[in-house]
């Protein structure tokens, strides 16, 4: 393995015996014919199949493959943080092990930010869905996406792909942000987003996964949208609180002068609360945003 490799590749694994092996090969191949000095990490999230066993009988196989072996289950997010901070490379890749994104483009990747050095980070937008509760998934991330995308203030075509590339020098100070479950690729996103920094849209293939998911509806979509809005909250809190604050505002103010035509020098008990909540979270806006700027991050 290269001392000083220029790519570290994380991968999370947890359950894929029966493919891991195949996806290893194809990102080596992959590596091996663009001529990058690379890393592949491969990271065992405590898998209660032979998945850990695969990966070391073919550990001789990979030279550029290093194994490392959860004792309890981390989480995806958990996996890449880990991964990340423990990376060698000055570039890191994100992706998944059960096959569903074109693993070989990963240099396609690698490129891009090597040429612009304005580009800080290249996402695989997926072209189409095909994960489980497909009916129910594209709606909701849709959804999400554009929720994210106003809050963020730009257009976002794919907000969780896991398929991405960036500098780990930029991407540093994220990493204590990042969840232990899948909302991690939504948060390196936004935070990357939120601070201007430029990320890269490439379009790419999205394959039916081979295995069991992992993604449990009500729970991971629920977690996604908490984590836009906690993401924004952190780096612009004014966003997400002070337009329901002039809302309200303004409500109270023409229910008031309503009230007033309707009962001259009377206000209703509802337009008091009303207008006092507005002011309530205009003013929690306003502290929240002095100490996002106050961190001096």
């Amino acid at each position: 393995m290269d001392a000083t490799p220029y790519v570290t590749i994380v991968l999370p694994c947890y359950n894929e015996q029966d493919h891991v092996i195949d996806e290893v090969e194809r990102i080596c191949r992959a590596m091996d014919d663009s001529g990058y000095t690379y890393e592949l990490v491969a990271v065992d999230d405590c898998s209660t199949d032979e998945t850990l066993a695969r990966l070391k009988e073919a550990a001789p196989r990979f030279p550029n493959m290093r194994i490392r072996a959860f004792h309890r289950n981390g989480g995806s997010g958990t996996v890449r943080r880990i991964g990340t901070q423990e990376a060698r490379g000055e570039i890191v890749v994100w992706t998944d092990a059960d096959m569903t994104y074109p693993n070989e483009r990963i240099p396609e990747l690698i490129r891009i930010l090597e040429k612009d050095t304005a580009v800080d980070q290249v996402v695989g937008a997926r072209t189409s869905e095909e994960g489980s509760h497909k009916f129910l998934r594209v709606p909701a991330k849709w959804f999400i996406r554009k929720v994210a995308e106003r809050l963020a203030g730009q257009k976002i075509p794919d907000l969780n792909s896991g398929l991405r590339a960036f500098r780990k020098s930029v991407a540093r100070p994220y990493l204590r942000l990042l969840p232990p479950g899948f909302s991690c690729v939504t948060t390196i996103t936004l935070s990357f987003l939120s601070n201007q920094h430029d990320v890269y849209y490439l379009p790419i293939e999205y394959s039916k996964r081979a295995g069991k998911s992992k993604f449990s509806f009500v729970s991971d979509a629920y977690r996604y949208i908490l984590q836009v809005l906690r993401m924004v909250m952190y780096f612009n809190p004014l966003k997400v609180l002070m337009p329901p604050a002039i809302w309200l505002v303004g409500i109270g103010l023409a229910k008031g002068v309503y009230d007033n035509i309707k009962t001259p020098f009377y206000l209703a008990n509802n337009t008091i609360i009303i207008f006092v909540t507005g002011l309530l979270i205009g003013s929690l806006a306003l502290l929240a945003d002095l100490i996002v700027r106050s961190r001096g991050e």
